[in-house]
């Protein structure tokens, strides 16, 4: 797991991606691997939906895929353990969310600080959660984007590594805005993963400096 400071670049690094949906996303960082730009490779993508889209893309695409059903669980935390094993026993330097649809539990949160990635389709910390595109029309602000961030147990508060801007036009809905968010998604996702593995990246407290 990586400490706060700067890390030490790797040969090659393995990445886990959690995903509930088509995780387009983990394509994108997939599509960057392939052509070269992100040393690393994807070992495992995982989902707590047994038909999300995406477990039957990376199939597609010869990735180890694994479900666990959360129903079968007691507790949240129970979950969250056995799928900790389950990256542990992959030797996963860093965990990319594209689309997971569940809250991680402080336990999983401190077994891979400042080793799990997020993006938000948002300039975090102006609205976290769900529905963002939505809030951000009512509020009738000129700026949105995207954010790429840590995880932390505090959901879409960890320390921001890359943002992109969006402006807002009068005339934009929520699918029209989505659309031009999801765009810079795909740009700043990869880019954020390929600094991570070049050991670039360093977190001071809240904040994450970038070495060039």
């Amino acid at each position: 797991m990586m400490e706060e400071g700067f890390q030490s670049p790797k040969k090659r690094g393995k990445i886990a991606v959690f995903l509930s949906g088509r995780g387009s996303n983990f394509m994108t960082i997939h599509d960057a691997i392939q052509e070269g730009k992100i040393n690393a490779e994807i070992s495992l993508v995982f989902s707590n939906k047994e038909e999300a889209p995406g477990l039957n893309i990376a199939r597609e695409r010869n990735l180890e895929t694994l479900f666990l059903n959360p129903k079968l669980y007691s507790s949240r935390e129970e979950y969250d353990k056995d799928i900790t094993r389950e990256v542990k026993k992959r030797d996963v330097d860093l965990i990319c969310l594209a689309g997971y649809m569940k809250i991680l539990t402080p336990y999983f949160c401190d077994n891979f600080k400042h080793c799990i990635m997020n993006i938000h389709p948002a300039l975090l910390p102006s609205f976290p959660g769900l529905h963002v595109q939505k809030k951000a029309l009512d509020w009738g602000v000129k700026y949105s984007g995207a954010t790429v961030h840590f995880v932390t147990a505090d959901v879409d508060m960890g320390p921001i590594i890359i943002q992109a801007v969006v402006p807002i036009f009068q005339d934009d809905t929520e699918d029209t805005l989505s659309e031009r968010i999801l765009k810079e998604e795909h740009k700043i996702y990869p880019e954020a993963v390929r600094l991570f593995f070049e050991g670039k990246v360093e977190v001071r407290g809240k904040r994450v400096y970038i070495r060039e």
